[in-house]
């Protein structure tokens, strides 16, 4: 008999721990330690000892070699893009996503599709709703009709062992389970969702998916802080990671992959919530921009990159004095803190756009998240036409990576990107020089503006009246007053410097 031992097992990392502690040795996190009861399996005696055949090891560059993996078109576009071009037979995708962004919604649409374009069949299996639940959904949205109905069959049982007994009793083409934290394994314990239960769960369905054959989507919820449910614990088990995200007030939902073994991982895909279901967006190059009635501060257009797919989204900012009740306020929304915090102070010592005593606010429109450094670019401009209360004129699209001295990097992709602006009816790009002095004239109905620092871009987007640029203060001990590069530009919102004071102490210091 197999012994039963009490284990704290880390719900972030999985890390198995002997006794209790605050933080976890593994991962650094703190408080994700959970008591689990882990249950030691004996071990094995070696069958190759015992007279038995060794599996022979083939060459790397054998037959198999080049040829492609073969995959099951789910009939969505989308979907099929972001695992790379469809389910992998014997694969196991684990699709995580906070309550209610639509991830059953997801599941029946590529059940039925699988069903329309190759004639699969496949077993649904739910520990949290039963049959009658999931059969009004797919009526809801006019799923389930005619013989795709009949291919797709439901069951309502939360006994992974009972799950795979049935797989293995009517052999369907690929199996669905809807929640990997709802089920259990008999001969575990614990209860559902801790991480004992959640990854020995994950090995049966593994070791099923592997055997017959068969795909197995699995789908996992989320946790309190925004991160999927035992990551690092399921992360090595499965295949692909998909995430559906989105926020629950609008109606666009990104599909992300997090981890594909069979594909890329930087693709996206992007659907619409509307009373059918899920719906492919047929233009997801304009999905995230916003029409406004007339040009307003704070916003302007940056063309990002998604894997091969080039993407605008418009870039939000808020400048308001602080309250001077505590520290200024800092705030984003699908843009990384550190990076805003980093381009803040580069505005301040490079460009003389002080955002000390300032609240601000960024964010991206139709709740996408960029991590890209050429959103660095559009946010410092975004910052500056907030400050200075200056709209950038319509039309205008900005890309580029800011480095600590406030000098432009080039980005990747960049004529990609340009041309997806200009077929939107975009007519000026504002672009770092070591990348956009070489289009030239390449990007037809485009005009590009290289531009090598940060005070140039500024400059060139947000203009600057005349007569009221003046030098950065020399360094102490120089004699020079600095270049008309390095200037910094007044507009409104700004003030002009306090002139020095008319006393001295002798030592140096004015009062």
């Amino acid at each position: 008999m197999a012994r039963a031992a009490s284990r704290f097992a880390c719900s972030a990392c999985g890390a198995i721990s002997l006794r209790w502690e605050g933080q976890c040795r593994s991962c650094g996190a703190w408080n994700t330690l959970v008591e689990t009861v882990v249950r030691a399996e004996p071990r094995r005696r070696s069958e190759g000892r015992a007279g038995s055949a060794l599996p022979r090891p083939e060459p790397l560059g054998g037959e198999a070699a080049g040829e492609p993996v073969a995959r099951w078109p789910s009939g969505c576009g989308e979907f099929d893009r972001v695992l790379g071009g469809g389910l992998v037979a014997g694969a196991v995708v684990l699709l995580g996503g906070e309550p209610g962004i639509g991830k059953s919604t997801l599941v029946l649409q590529t059940a039925e599709g699988l069903v329309r374009t190759g004639g699969r069949r496949l077993l649904i299996a739910s520990g949290e709703e039963s049959a009658g639940q999931i059969r009004l959904r797919a009526r809801r949205l006019g799923l389930g009709k005619g013989e795709v109905g009949r291919a797709i069959e439901v069951v309502a049982e939360a006994s992974v062992d009972r799950i795979v007994e049935l797989a293995e009793a009517t052999h369907p083409d690929a199996l669905i389970v809807d929640s990997i934290q709802t089920v259990t394994v008999d001969a575990s314990d614990g209860p559902a969702g801790s991480v004992g239960q959640v990854r020995e769960a994950t090995l049966r369905f593994v070791e099923w998916a592997k055997g017959s054959g068969r795909p197995v989507l699995l789908i996992g919820h989320v946790t309190k802080d925004g991160s999927l449910a035992g990551p690092k614990a399921l992360e090595h088990l499965v295949d692909v990671v998909l995430v559906l995200e989105g926020e629950r007030t609008s109606g666009l939902r990104l599909l992300r992959a997090q981890k594909n073994r069979f594909g890329p991982t930087d693709e996206i895909g992007v659907f619409e919530m509307a009373e059918e279901g899920l719906r492919e967006v047929a233009d997801p190059g304009r999905a995230f921009l916003v029409d406004h009635p007339e040009p307003a501060p704070g916003a302007i257009v940056a063309p990002t990159l998604e894997g091969s797919r080039p993407i605008l989204v418009e870039v939000q900012a808020l400048v308001a004095p602080a309250s001077g009740m505590g520290p200024p306020r800092r705030a984003v929304s699908g843009l990384d803190p550190n990076r805003l915090a980093l381009l803040l102070a580069v505005l301040a010592r490079r460009a003389g756009v002080g955002l000390g005593g300032h609240d601000v606010y960024a964010s991206l429109a139709g709740g996408m998240a960029v991590t890209e450094p050429a959103i660095d670019l559009p946010l410092a401009v975004a910052l500056a036409s907030s400050l200075r209360d200056r709209p950038v004129a319509p039309g205008t699209v900005a890309v580029g990576e800011v480095g600590l001295l406030g000098e432009l990097r080039p980005v990747a992709g960049l004529e990609r990107r340009l041309r997806e602006a200009a077929r939107l009816g975009f007519e000026r790009a504002v672009v770092p020089a070591g990348g956009g002095s070489v289009l030239g004239n390449r990007v037809a109905g485009l005009s590009v503006v290289a531009v090598g620092t940060l005070v140039e871009a500024l400059a060139a987007v947000l203009g600057a009246r005349p007569g009221r640029a003046y030098p950065r203060p020399a360094p102490a001990g120089g004699t020079g007053g600095g270049s008309a590069d390095g200037g910094r530009l007044i507009g409104r919102g700004d003030r002009e410097p306090a002139p020095p004071a008319d006393r001295s102490t002798g030592r140096g210091e004015t009062r």
